[in-house]
């Protein structure tokens, strides 16, 4: 049997993890009580809910849980607690550069505005930075349950702070709701200004919606992209065009869209040579964080470590991380590959 390494160890990027998502179990339930919040029953047990997406109603059920998760998070020390903690999970997992994706309108009520939300948010990322030392950006994402219009709002203020933290913009929520194209404009407002494309497609509907995100909103990164698989000519095109998809395994059987965890297409992505970021998605519903998708890859598809080693590669590489990080991380997953296997 081969000698492994330990997947925590290997230098990788996060390009995939929400916000009120990356929350520990532990802190959510400190900040119900410390607000007065009552939680329904599924958050407050130990273990993941039970959810599955695949129809609307699950998916509604899914984003009440959500909802009722982001709902403790009220004043700008939960986000700064929030953020921080989200660091240091991902360290403990290895990554080394984490893009935490949000849609700042879900806070600002609560914040005192928009502005302020996403200011309070920036900040808090500034400063875990420089405690933590972990390279870490946010990519803002537009709601395609909310009107077209929104989207164009949030895209002009992502690109306002681009210097100041924000690296992509995309687009999330049921993917079954609205279309692509109605989001254009967004993205090309993002895009004319500097930042990623990165919206979510091909999990709950077909290799189309993979096909529109990269048509219609000029597509870098697919959130997901897992059902590209089931379009042999969709995986060249991703492959040519070196578009990374931001798989998330754990979430795929968590929501439903497949049943195990080996019936996760990683493979056949693999082969076809779509580069992948590995993700958690939410950890908070989903049970599992980054070094658990290396683990899933290698027990449940036979990935080797010198392939785990090229998942993180391909992760480092579809980040916005400087350069100078690139370098860094890069050599670092070549310096875990070469050294002892446990």
């Amino acid at each position: 049997m081969e000698r492994v390494r330990d997947v925590s160890e290997l230098p990788k990027a996060h390009l995939h993890l929400h916000f009120t998502g990356s929350m520990r179990h532990t802190t959510l339930l400190e900040l119900a009580d410390k607000h007065g919040i009552h939680l329904p029953d599924a958050l407050t047990s130990g273990e993941p809910p039970k959810l599955r997406a695949t129809d609307e109603r699950g998916w509604f059920r899914f984003q009440r849980l959500y909802d009722a998760a982001r709902s403790c998070l009220r004043d700008p020390e939960d986000i700064r607690r929030l953020v921080r903690e989200a660091a240091e999970e991902d360290l403990k997992d290895g990554s080394g550069w984490l893009e935490i994706q949000v849609d700042p309108t879900s806070y600002a009520p609560r914040l005192g505005g928009l502005i302020p939300a996403l200011e309070i948010i920036l900040d808090a990322v500034d400063t875990t930075v420089r405690e933590t030392g972990l390279g870490m950006r946010v990519l803002v994402a537009a709601n395609r349950m909310k009107h077209p219009l929104d989207a164009r709002t949030l895209a002009r203020l992502a690109v306002r702070y681009a210097d100041q933290g924000i690296v992509g913009f995309g687009l999330s929520n049921d993917e079954r709701r609205g279309m692509a194209r109605d989001f254009d404009r967004a993205f090309a407002i993002a895009r004319e200004g500097g930042l990623l494309s990165a919206p979510h497609g091909g999990e709950l509907t077909g290799p189309a919606s993979v096909r529109d995100c990269l048509d219609d909103l000029g597509a870098s990164r697919i959130g997901h992209g897992v059902r590209a698989a089931e379009d042999p000519r969709l995986l060249k095109r991703l492959a040519d065009r070196g578009v990374t998809c931001e798989v998330c395994p754990a979430s795929n059987v968590a929501l439903g869209v497949y049943e195990k965890p080996e019936d996760v297409p990683l493979r056949t992505l693999f082969e076809a040579g779509v580069p992948m970021a590995l993700g958690a998605d939410d950890p908070l519903l989903f049970g599992s964080r980054l070094a658990a998708q290396y683990e899933i890859a290698r027990r449940h598809h036979g990935f080797t470590d010198a392939e785990l080693a090229e998942l993180a590669r391909q992760s480092i590489r579809a980040s916005a991380a400087p350069a100078d990080v690139r370098a860094k991380l890069l050599a670092g997953v070549d310096d875990w590959l070469s050294g002892p296997a446990a």
